[in-house]
């Protein structure tokens, strides 16, 4: 993961924030069952918060919640969008919070872009004893054709580096746990949420609308109503560091 990827988003982040799905609320029933506690009262960090689609519903289920960003455009949408939950400047590798000062940490499509041998020691100094850290990744779910097909062209786009790396080296102890969603969208919505991933910000407009207008006409002829059901496996992973 190179640091332009990682701050790719800062360009984009109104985009990024009215396109990206939200999570459901069975995701935070499985981290409340594997952290073995209640979000409600919790102290919670998100850390790479991006523009607080997690903060905010972890806000809702009761949790005290700070958000850690490091990037410039995405904490400024953060601010505007949810300006009464607090955000500080920093990422993983060095979280800007006390030690021993949170219940629970939490990291929505984020932990990639970490260093494991820096943010899972960060991780550890930052919690209680018996605090949790938790990792989530919300992909559209392959195991449907239509969904599965797409995957594979956007293989064939960006090749094998413009694809996520998500290998489990960070050493932790984790639980899994997967929870599958669905949510019904314009397919305007749809294209203009993978025109926020990072693959497609770093390699241009010109490419961006190419892949999108190509992908918009196929589409159009399996939802020819122009409403598109996606699905999707939220993929969990809780440890205690």
């Amino acid at each position: 993961m190179t640091i332009t990827r990682a701050r790719s988003f800062d360009a984009a982040a109104p985009q990024y924030h009215a396109s990206r799905p939200g999570y459901p609320d069975a995701l935070f029933d499985a981290v409340e069952a594997l952290a073995g506690r209640s979000l409600r009262g919790a102290r919670v960090a998100d850390a790479g918060a991006g523009t607080g689609i997690a903060s905010a519903l972890l806000r809702a289920r009761g949790a005290d919640v700070v958000a850690v960003e490091p990037g410039d455009g995405m904490a400024a949408e953060f601010r505007r969008a949810h300006p009464g939950i607090p955000v500080v400047r920093g990422d993983g590798n060095r979280l800007p919070l006390a030690s021993g000062s949170l219940d629970l940490l939490t990291y929505a499509q984020a932990w990639h872009w970490t260093d494991p041998d820096r943010s899972v020691p960060e991780a550890r100094r930052v919690l209680r004893p018996g605090g949790a850290l938790a990792l989530w990744w919300n992909d559209m779910d392959v195991r449907v054709p239509w969904i599965a097909a797409q995957d594979q062209r956007l293989r064939e786009f960006f090749g094998v580096v413009g694809l996520p790396v998500r290998e489990h080296r960070d050493g932790l102890d984790a639980t899994t746990r997967e929870v599958r969603w669905s949510r019904r969208i314009p397919l305007e919505a749809h294209l203009a949420n993978h025109a926020t991933h990072s693959a497609f910000l770093v390699v241009g407009e010109t490419r961006t609308r190419e892949f999108i207008d190509a992908e918009r006409a196929r589409l159009l002829d399996l939802f020819p109503d122009g409403s598109v059901e996606e699905e999707y496996v939220v993929t969990l992973r809780v440890a205690f560091p």
